[in-house]
């Protein structure tokens, strides 16, 4: 089976039904499609590099494939599958991520020393799983079922996200510095001539978050509204040409740049540079990938900072970071009158804003309701989607969050500045 991540798999031959609606039939065919590009994401990899696992925050794609189907098991089979035995009874607890009202979990940091259930046995865990799905399709009519089978996509698709960027992580930390994808999927860089240039924004009263139509995560709402003083946005992101100028400067030795924490970081990390950059032989600038070790493309857009990162170089740059309230702004006008680019695509985006509830956020009855509130703590909202994103996953309201510190993930920044009415 191949497959790239940056391709969409083919889909299953049509499994409608005999006065089955096209709105059913759809989201059957959405599922498969989602199911099979997780497979096809795992399949250039061989059994040791799907069980190995790089550090605690990253999991062994043998267990993404895992947990993905364990969701489908625990929150929908578990409760509509009339006939209900689960695959295997340990699998609840070895592949549990942080689910507590479900019971036991294994030890996040501890996921890469499951050699055992085999990466053959998970992939019959997948299709066993699958089949038995396939066999609900009567309960479409029920509102809770195709609630949760929405969600459990749109988790899957999150997951599939994780694959990519765990799976650069752990390819990064061999010496052989292997590709895993041809170069020609690479995202085409901007143009050299597309200088950096700011868009006004008048303040403004607007309302911000999900306004009910499609799917979103119980994080972007409710919506509601909030004051806007007037600011400026860079029209796209930073590039490894302007930060490797803050470099150049000596950005990562000036205490004056960073946050007392962030500086604190630095220090004890020892960090001089974006988190898959190196030097080579020549002392040439390389940056790594999943299309492997290739020469620093300046005219890329930069990715795989910290917040603290970001942070220091809009310090440097005589600017700041945007709050997630001026990005989602700028994203709704843009829709309208395609003022910014790389708003998606690209990299997610750090904001200024800590991750917290929306006025009015209730978290859902259940286990369910464990999926985003109870992580809104020390983590800063990212906006927008990055380049392993999956197509039809991303949207304005979207609000991705990360501590402070991570860097695994595809992560840039666009600048922003406030404006001094008179």
């Amino acid at each position: 089976m191949n497959g790239s991540p940056l391709s969409t798999p083919k889909l299953f031959d049509s499994l409608t039904e005999p006065g089955q609606s096209l709105q059913q039939a759809s989201i059957i065919e959405r599922w498969q499609a989602i199911r099979l590009r997780s497979v096809a994401i795992a399949a250039p990899l061989s059994a040791e590099d799907c069980m190995a696992q790089s550090m605690p925050d990253a999991s062994p794609i043998k267990w993404h494939l895992a947990h993905t189907t364990w969701f489908f098991e625990t929150f929908i089979l578990e409760q509509f599958e009339s006939d209900f035995q689960a695959f295997h009874i340990d699998f609840r607890v070895l592949f549990n991520s942080y689910y507590n009202g479900v019971g036991d979990k294994h030890p996040r940091p501890q996921r890469g020393l499951l050699t055992r259930p085999l990466l053959d046995t998970v992939l019959a865990y997948r299709r066993n799983v699958d089949e038995r799905m396939l066999r609900c399709q009567d309960k479409l009519s029920d509102t809770r079922f195709v609630s949760l089978l929405e969600l459990g996509m749109q988790h899957e698709q999150q997951h599939q996200e994780l694959m990519l960027t765990d799976i650069k992580h752990l390819l990064s930390c061999n010496p052989l510095f292997p590709a895993l994808y041809p170069a020609s999927e690479m995202l085409k860089p901007l143009p050299a001539s597309h200088t950096l240039s700011w868009q006004d924004y008048d303040a403004c009263l607007f309302e911000i978050g999900h306004e009910g139509k499609g799917f979103a995560f119980d994080n972007e709402g409710p919506r509601h509204r909030q004051f806007l003083e007037a600011f400026q946005l860079t029209t796209r992101l930073i590039s490894n040409a302007e930060y490797l100028e803050f470099i150049e400067d000596g950005g990562y030795q000036n205490p004056a740049l960073w946050l007392a924490e962030g500086w604190d970081w630095v220090q004890q990390q020892d960090l001089r540079h974006p988190l898959y950059w190196r030097y080579d032989f020549q002392q040439n600038w390389q940056e790594f990938g999943l299309h492997g070790l290739l020469p620093l493309n300046p005219q890329q857009a930069l990715g795989h900072i910290s917040y603290f990162e970001a942070s220091a170089f809009a310090t440097w740059a005589g600017a700041r970071l945007p709050t997630e309230a001026e990005w989602e702004y700028a994203a709704q006008l843009h829709e309208l009158e395609g003022q910014l680019s790389q708003l998606f695509d690209h990299c997610w985006q750090w904001t200024s804003s800590s991750y917290s509830p929306y006025p009015g956020f209730v978290p859902a009855a259940g286990a369910v309701g464990e999926y985003n509130g109870k992580f809104m703590v020390n983590q800063y909202v990212l906006r927008g989607s990055s380049a392993f994103t999956p197509a039809g996953h991303s949207r304005h309201t979207y609000r991705n969050f990360f501590p402070a510190t991570s860097r695994w993930q595809l992560t840039g920044l666009r600048l922003a500045r406030s404006l001094i009415e008179e």
